[in-house]
């Protein structure tokens, strides 16, 4: 019995998560990111196993001078703020722009639209043939690379074609795979375009490495093509 007790014990593992269960999970983990019905398509549970705990909506302590109602994307550490008050803030686990397509700068939240349409600029569709067919638009719905809502971002009267929107997946929260945009889960996306009204001061923060990388290739660009560098 002694024997029979051992070898079960070699069975066990203080890691649920091969289970299907986010051991680290907290009952409002659990609610933020449940399935979400009343919408135009339905919005499945994410898996909080995939979900790093860091990137999960929390109320964080943030110094910042900028007002409450502000929204600060810090894309070296792939977190959204939403400022509040008395040094509080919403935060947010999110992808940002993939090497050459970054963007940082102060916009507004010019307008906002949920099951967005997405149009793939012209620069887009000559880049990525697989686009073309969504030259016009693509319908918003699960498929859609905006996802379930988008936030979109103007200077000076302009729309900078950068968007704050969902369609993100728990596994590459924290990583630059986007095509520039700011992207969400569905689940944050939803409360944050639920919290902030158009007019929204926008401060998206450069990343000095994916900066610093984006020169090293228009430099090796430049010298393949036989350009004098000086």
């Amino acid at each position: 019995m002694i024997g029979l007790a051992v070898s079960l014990s070699g069975c066990a593992t203080g890691d649920l998560d091969w289970l299907g269960i986010a051991h680290d999970a907290t009952d409002v983990d659990r609610r933020n990111y449940a399935a979400l019905g009343g919408e135009r398509f339905p919005i499945p549970a994410a898996d909080l196993g995939k979900l790093d705990p860091k990137y999960r909506r929390q109320q964080v302590a943030y110094n910042t001078s900028e007002p409450a109602g502000t929204v600060v994307v810090d894309t070296t550490h792939r977190y959204l703020y939403l400022v509040g008050e008395n040094g509080r803030a919403m935060r947010y686990g999110i992808e940002v722009g993939r090497e050459g397509f970054g963007w940082n700068g102060v916009a507004t939240i010019a307008r906002k639209a949920a099951w967005p349409t997405w149009t793939p600029p012209a620069e887009m569709v000559a880049r990525d043939p697989r686009t073309a067919p969504f030259a016009r638009g693509m319908p918003g719905g699960p498929e859609n690379p905006l996802g379930s809502r988008a936030l979109y971002l103007y200077q000076d009267g302009r729309d900078t074609l950068y968007r704050i929107h969902g369609g993100g997946r728990p596994s590459t929260l924290g990583k630059a795979t986007s095509s520039g945009c700011i992207r969400l889960l569905d689940h944050d996306v939803i409360d944050l375009y639920n919290r902030v009204p158009n007019g929204s001061r926008t401060v998206v923060l450069a990343d000095p490495l994916l900066a610093a990388r984006d020169q090293d290739s228009k430099t090796t660009a430049s010298r393949t093509d036989g350009t004098v560098l000086r």
